[in-house]
């Protein structure tokens, strides 16, 4: 969302600047920056889907926005006395998404979107809830590679904090609904 109005407020500022009165080197670089905020507008269409598939009813959704080649990375931290690691392969996280129980949804902000050719990063913190209650928060960071079939989540590391911790990383507010 953040992302979002970043993204608009950088493109009305190039729509704003008259190329024709700028030397032609400021010219490629609003036109290399033009592209950049496309393709950086595409790597959030591409989250902002990850997480519509998320909280979709139909659970095969999910596997249609997230490489199964992918790793999880999941650092537990919600009991502080022992905080552990677990890593899972996408396409196992993939086969039991399918039989998770409905009501699942998440909220990110993205603070950092990198973009390098094919491959892009988005980082910030998230609220995940189950019914409509937040269950826990955290920071994802999630790798994304433009493939043939578009821009898809290879790639994601997060941390899991107590709901206390939620104010203090950032989280997102859960919208009214």
């Amino acid at each position: 969302m953040r992302g979002t109005r970043l993204l608009a407020a950088t493109l009305i500022a190039f729509a704003a600047a008259p190329l024709a009165a700028q030397p032609a080197g400021d010219a490629r670089a609003a036109v290399t920056a033009e592209v950049t905020a496309e393709i950086t507008a595409k790597v959030i269409g591409a989250v902002d889907a990850f997480f519509e598939a998320l909280r979709n009813p139909d659970k095969t959704a999910l596997a249609r926005r997230m490489d199964p080649r992918g790793t999880i990375f999941i650092h537990d931290r919600r009991d502080p006395a022992a905080p552990r690691i677990v890593t899972r392969a996408a396409a196992d996280h993939l086969a039991g998404w399918e039989k998770s129980p409905p009501g699942t949804d998440e909220y990110m902000r993205y603070d950092t979107v990198l973009v390098d050719g094919d491959m892009a990063q988005v980082w910030g913190p998230y609220v995940f809830l189950v019914d409509g209650q937040p269950t826990h928060c955290g920071i994802n960071s999630m790798s994304l590679a433009r493939l043939a079939e578009g821009w898809r989540v290879t790639n994601t590391t997060f941390t899991m904090s107590a709901l206390d911790e939620c104010e203090a990383l950032g989280a997102p507010e859960v919208p009214a609904k």
